[in-house]
């Protein structure tokens, strides 16, 4: 009972943040935050999916280091792949399996386990938010679901700040036009 208390504090703490929030940054960082803080992990990334690259880029990590973040690009046709395609992805032991693109630096970061879920715009990936922890963890479904849940809405968020921004500069384009004919 402790642990679904817990998933719903940090469920409204990231709405209410959402709710408030313009900057996407600041969502997906606090997006981030409470996931590792509420689940206790080694860490939480935040990747988004560079369409041209097919690479996934960080846009908010917590508990991991400089070092392991910046070991290399992140392949999305290599790295936990199927997870942005088929859903969640649960790998319980990182040593020993084939879609860690980087096992090396993973084991010298101390992890073990991995959560990997899909971040989906109208049912097109955009980017992951993946789970790492320091044991072997046999990840429930209440965790896939919480994870799941956050990773949507912090896609909703995403997706809300590039259509402001993308308004925004047609707002300044018409803008200027107008002026150029004053």
């Amino acid at each position: 009972m402790e642990e679904k208390i817990r998933n719903y504090e940090t469920m409204l703490a990231v709405t209410k943040e959402i709710s408030m929030s313009k900057d996407p940054d600041v969502v997906v960082k606090l997006v981030v935050e409470n996931i590792h803080k509420s689940l206790k992990t080694k860490g939480c990334v935040l990747f988004l999916l560079d369409r041209k690259t097919k690479e996934l880029e960080v846009a908010a990590a917590s508990g991991l280091s400089d070092e392991y973040l910046k070991k290399g690009p992140i392949s999305s046709l290599r790295s936990i792949a199927q997870s942005l395609e088929e859903g969640p992805i649960a790998i319980y032991d990182v040593s020993d399996d084939p879609r860690i693109q980087y096992p090396e630096a993973a084991k010298k970061e101390g992890i073990a386990s991995i959560l990997s879920v899909p971040i989906l715009v109208r049912d097109h990936p955009i980017g992951a938010l993946r789970v790492y922890t320091s044991d072997p963890w046999e990840f429930t479904m209440d965790d896939v679901n919480f994870i799941q849940a956050l990773a949507q809405l912090a896609g909703m968020r995403i997706e809300l700040a590039r259509i402001y921004s993308g308004m925004a500069d047609s707002i300044d384009l018409l803008k200027s036009k107008v002026y150029e004919k004053s």
